[in-house]
């Protein structure tokens, strides 16, 4: 009985994971932060931007109301539900960490589950607007000797 105890607390210690920590914040300590404080360990742009008045505009206070509310419906286990938003220019905060988004593309919703490393970054980054571009064979009328190829 005893070794089973040492050796489950042997494998919690060899289990030990990184513990996040943003520009010397840990995570408990970065949900605590006024939006003041928050705002001194963001980079320049997002100072700017929250500086104008990013959190009081109503798109954005209707954004973290529906995910507040999508948090809070959701078990203790459960992932929220998907709330769908066009602010591809919404700078991720503490608040929006384990919510999960629909960041709009120009066609569908990309989900975007939100992590602790996203924060002051834009929804936007995480949902790409564009297809990379493949490169393959020509196709048929690339150039002028593709039309003597025959089609199979």
């Amino acid at each position: 009985m005893a070794d089973d105890e040492e050796r489950a607390a042997e494998l919690k210690k060899k289990r030990s994971f990184r513990k996040f920590s943003f520009r010397g914040i840990d995570l408990d300590a970065m949900l605590d932060l006024s939006t003041e404080q928050l705002v001194d360990i963001l980079h320049a742009r997002a100072r700017r931007r929250f500086s104008r008045g990013l959190l009081l505009k109503r798109p954005v206070k209707q954004l973290k109301k529906k995910l507040i509310k999508a948090k809070k419906d959701c078990g203790p286990h459960d992932k929220p539900d998907v709330v769908k938003t066009h602010l591809r220019n919404m700078i991720i905060i503490p608040e929006m960490i384990g919510s999960v988004i629909g960041v709009h593309q120009g066609k569908v919703f990309t989900t975007v589950e939100v992590k602790a490393d996203m924060v002051g970054m834009y929804l936007g980054q995480f949902s790409m607007t564009y297809k990379p571009v493949r490169h393959g064979r020509p196709g048929i009328g690339a150039t002028s000797s593709s039309k003597f190829v025959p089609l199979k």
